[in-house]
């Protein structure tokens, strides 16, 4: 500090006599603050608070790292050194004696990906399917993303325009020049894209509508959604599809007979419901009843006070297991090949026993290719439902 950034005053009145109080000085600027010390913030405080706390936790963290450094190295010299990029046939995946080290076949991948995406949709016609990817990826976004603009029309074209949409263009129709594609070539992503958008958008509005039967007054209304509800979520996924697919085909007669997707479709979308109703039932019941009460006092009807006041807190509490819900449902659909549909699991058990690569390392590359397009899949659904939390309850502070 000079003499120029600071300010002598005189010495204090009480200062003993004979002896003169040296000069008091006060800075007229601010000094710049200190860096925190390491044991404080930093990775080495970060360690010691999460990492080595005590003797459990640091004994833990050296088991921990020792499985991570036998399993690691060779996971990556599998999926990524010694892995196959480019080949025509199963010759590039063998052992030979110039290459004793094969890791993960991603060569099968790159020929067969047309097969995992459309399964066997006319090659011709497959521009259909993209634009339906398109068109969905427009809706999804178009209606998560909270800063879109014109919301309500979002939502009008996802659950409206895109269903009519899609069931012009993967279906087709004759009169719109686009010729009809039977349900028995679909396979591989379009299926379970299908199949878990069908049962996610359905069975929301289907579960909250047997929810609210289940606690209402109405007798007929509320046997009904406890039966449908417990015998449902009584039996196995597997069950429901084969009733849908097997069963129901022996009570209607040949030309009332639905489409083999279309029963795997609605066994999906009811048994998700049943499963969503109590989700839902939950969140209604972890409300006071001081909010029913407050909705009733204002002269609220029935549906406004559902509407307006009571469903959107339950829902709110409910994110985290209505997502929970949904990613169930999304590696679900893997179970739709007990009925003879070619999801997308399905194209890589097919595609791995073609004698063309029937080589050692296909089939776990084939079902590693699988983990990660799920893994990808859930962990983005379960991303933007903690962002969603994470919004509502910077609102609650507010």
């Amino acid at each position: 500090m000079t003499a120029t950034d600071a300010t002598a005053f005189p010495a204090p009145s009480g200062a003993p006599a004979g002896k003169t109080a040296g000069p008091a000085f006060v800075s007229g600027s601010t000094l710049a603050p200190s860096p925190p010390p390491s044991t404080v913030v930093g990775p080495r405080a970060w360690m010691r608070e999460h990492l080595f706390t005590g003797p459990v936790n640091i004994a833990l963290t050296i088991v921990i790292a020792l499985m991570l450094a036998w399993l690691i190295p060779p996971f990556i010299r599998f999926v990524l050194i010694d892995a196959v990029w480019s080949g025509a046939n199963r010759d590039v995946c063998i052992y030979t004696p110039e290459r004793t080290a094969v890791g993960a076949c991603w060569a099968f991948i790159w020929d067969r990906a047309a097969y995992f995406t459309y399964g066997s949709y006319p090659v011709a016609e497959r521009w259909r399917v993209n634009v339906f990817f398109a068109l969905l990826a427009i809706g999804v976004v178009w209606l998560l993303n909270l800063k879109a603009p014109r919301r309500d029309l979002g939502a009008v074209y996802f659950f409206i325009l895109l269903p009519i949409l899609s069931f012009v263009l993967l279906v087709g129709v004759p009169a719109f020049g686009l010729r009809k594609i039977e349900t028995n070539l679909w396979g591989g992503i379009l299926v379970t894209i299908v199949c878990s958008a069908v049962g996610i958008v359905v069975s929301l509005p289907l579960g909250i509508v047997l929810a609210l039967g289940r606690r209402s007054t109405m007798p007929a209304a509320k046997l009904f959604s406890v039966i449908f509800i417990e015998f449902v979520r009584g039996v196995p996924l597997i069950t429901v599809l084969f009733m849908a697919s097997v069963m129901l085909p022996l009570f209607v007669p040949d030309y009332l007979q639905p489409d083999k997707l279309l029963r795997a479709l609605v066994g999906i979308a009811l048994f998700a419901a049943a499963y969503m109703a109590e989700v839902v039932r939950a969140g209604l019941q972890a409300l006071p009843r001081g909010q029913y009460e407050g909705a009733m006092a204002m002269g609220l009807s029935y549906w406004q006070m559902m509407g307006l006041v009571v469903l959107p807190q339950a829902l709110k509490i409910t994110i985290p297991n209505i997502v929970n819900t949904y990613i169930g449902l999304f590696k679900d659909t893997t179970l739709v090949v007990i009925v003879g549909i070619f999801d997308f699991l399905k194209t890589i058990e097919a595609a791995r026993i073609d004698p063309t690569w029937g080589a050692p390392t296909v089939s776990a590359t084939g079902y590693l290719y699988a983990a990660v397009f799920y893994f990808i899949c859930c962990y983005l659904m379960s991303r933007y439902a903690r962002g969603v939390e994470a919004r509502l309850a910077r609102a609650d502070k507010r």
